[in-house]
C-alpha cells in the first residue's frame, strides 16, 4: 500500500511538472498560449469596421479577417484601439494585426510589416443616377464648370484645396460635415458630382442604387490598403497572407466585397 501511494504521488508530480511547462500552443507569440488572433481597429470607420445597433463590431474588413482566420482554424478577437496609437499597440503585443483600411506608406513600412496590398483606396466621382449630362465626365479635368462637393477634412478635400487650378475650374466647390449630406445634395440636384473615397461612396451607393452612380474616374493619387503586423512578426504575416490568398482564390473575398459594395474591389495580385 505504501509503495502504491508513493507511485501515485510520483505520477501526480510528473503530471504537474509537464502541465506547468505549458503544453499549450504558443504559435505566433500569444502570451497565454492560445490560438486567438487579436485584430486592432478603429470601430468608427464604416464600412471597414464599425459597431451596429447591437454594439457588435461588423464591417467589410471584419468579414475578410473572419474568413481568413477561419482558414487557419483559429479564433479571432476584434479590439477597438486608439487609431493614433496603432503602431504602439502592435509593438506592445496588445494586438497581433491591424486590419482596418490602412494605407501602405513608406513611413509606416519603417515600423510595421505589411501584407500584399489587397485593395486600392481611390478618390472617385459619383453622380446622380441617370444624369446623362454628367456621364461625359471621363477624367479629373472634366469636372471643369461643375458644382462639386466632398466631406470636410477628407483626402479628397486635401487634394482639391492643394490643387488651385483644379479647384478654380469648378463652378462651385462645397464641403460638408459628412458624406451623407453631400450625397443628399447630389440627389437633390444641388451638386453635379461628389468626389469621395471609393469604398465609402460605393457603400452608400449599395444602399441607394436607384439614386447614385459611380464613375471610373480617379481624382488625385491612388493608395493601397494592407494588413499590418509587428515588424518582426513574419511568421504571422506569412500565415495570414496564405489564408487571405486562399479566400481570394476560392471566391470568398469577392463575395464579401459584393455584399458590402455591390462589386468586387479586391485587388488582383501582380
Amino acid at each position: 500500500m505504501v509503495i502504491r501511494k508513493i507511485f501515485m504521488v510520483a505520477m501526480l508530480l510528473t503530471a504537474m511538472v509537464f502541465t506547468g511547462c505549458g503544453g499549450g500552443d504558443t504559435q505566433n507569440g500569444n502570451a497565454d498560449g492560445s490560438k486567438k488572433i487579436v485584430v486592432g481597429l478603429d470601430d468608427e470607420y464604416p464600412p471597414m469596421g464599425f459597431k451596429n445597433d447591437k454594439n457588435e463590431i461588423i464591417g467589410f474588413d471584419v468579414d475578410l479577417a473572419k474568413a481568413a482566420v477561419k482558414k487557419l482554424g483559429r479564433e479571432v478577437e476584434f479590439k477597438a484601439i486608439d487609431w493614433n496609437s496603432k503602431e504602439a499597440e502592435l509593438k506592445s503585443g496588445r494586438i497581433d494585426v491591424l486590419w482596418n483600411g490602412l494605407d501602405i506608406t513608406d513611413e509606416r513600412k519603417q515600423n510595421m510589416l505589411f501584407s500584399d496590398p489587397y485593395m486600392d483606396n481611390r478618390q472617385v466621382v459619383f453622380i446622380r443616377k441617370g444624369d446623362e449630362q454628367n456621364q461625359n465626365i471621363k477624367a479629373e479635368a472634366d469636372l471643369n464648370g461643375k458644382a462639386v462637393g466632398t466631406q470636410a477634412g477628407s483626402t479628397a478635400e486635401d487634394y482639391i484645396t492643394g490643387n488651385e487650378a483644379l479647384k478654380n475650374s469648378f463652378k462651385e466647390f462645397k464641403t460638408y460635415g459628412d458624406y451623407i449630406s453631400a450625397f443628399m445634395d447630389l440627389e437633390n440636384g444641388r451638386l453635379d458630382a461628389v468626389v469621395c473615397d471609393e469604398i465609402v461612396g460605393r457603400y452608400y451607393m449599395a444602399k441607394h442604387a436607384d439614386k447614385i452612380d459611380a464613375l471610373n474616374v480617379n481624382v488625385g493619387p491612388t493608395s493601397e490598403f494592407g494588413i499590418a503586423f509587428a515588424k518582426e512578426n513574419t511568421a504571422l504575416r506569412d500565415e495570414i497572407q496564405k489564408a487571405f490568398d486562399e479566400i481570394v482564390a476560392d471566391g470568398t473575398a469577392k463575395k464579401i466585397s459584393e455584399e458590402w459594395f455591390g462589386t468586387d474591389l479586391i485587388k488582383a495580385k501582380k
